[in-house]
């Protein structure tokens, strides 16, 4: 027959010992194995941790070698939080650049950080994405309709605005971040 008292003053023992370690939580563990699974990432990008002991906010950093941002470098942060996966990381630019789906603050649209998402995507699935973003821009789906427009309409003045905004030079009256 099992003793309850000496459950209990096992258990009085166990707090007296000192303070335990904080439980790992289920979001904790899919971040590390999402971060684990990645392998090692393209030359064209860098990931770093502000707090190595903080796997929920980290930057990642993506120099495009081909296509409109070729030879920029482009910075964006991610916070995860505790419901994850079951809710998209959030994903922001930290510089201000000219791309249709990257507005003036930085927001991102890739349709896995919003409607699309679903808990089996990953944090690699997000990288993919954002990668995407700098070599094909998505003019169907824009936060910059401005800079959208010009895409659809003008290909080589989009590209022209694309070179002039990287130097920090201003396009439309909207300055911007040098990325070279």
């Amino acid at each position: 027959m099992l003793n309850i008292m000496s459950l209990k003053k096992k258990k009085a023992e166990g707090e007296a010992a000192g303070p335990r370690k904080p439980k790992t939580t289920a979001a904790q563990i899919r971040v590390q194995k999402d971060l684990g699974d990645m392998d090692k990432l393209p030359s064209t990008m860098t990931m770093t941790f502000p707090d190595p002991n903080n796997v929920f906010d980290f930057n990642l950093t993506i120099s495009p070698d081909e296509g409109f941002y070729r030879g920029g470098t482009f910075r964006f942060t991610f916070k995860i939080n505790s419901n994850y996966p079951h809710e998209p990381p959030k994903v922001l630019c930290i510089q201000k650049i000219y791309h249709p789906n990257i507005d003036l603050e930085g927001n991102v649209c890739l349709n896995i950080l919003r409607e699309d998402w679903k808990p089996v995507l990953n944090i690699n699935s997000v990288v993919v994405g954002l990668q995407y973003l700098f070599l094909e821009p998505n003019a169907d789906d824009p936060l910059n309709k401005e800079a959208a427009e010009v895409l659809r309409t003008n290909r080589r003045q989009f590209e022209q605005n694309v070179k002039t905004s990287m130097q920090g030079l201003p396009v439309g009256g909207n300055p911007f971040d040098r990325v070279y």
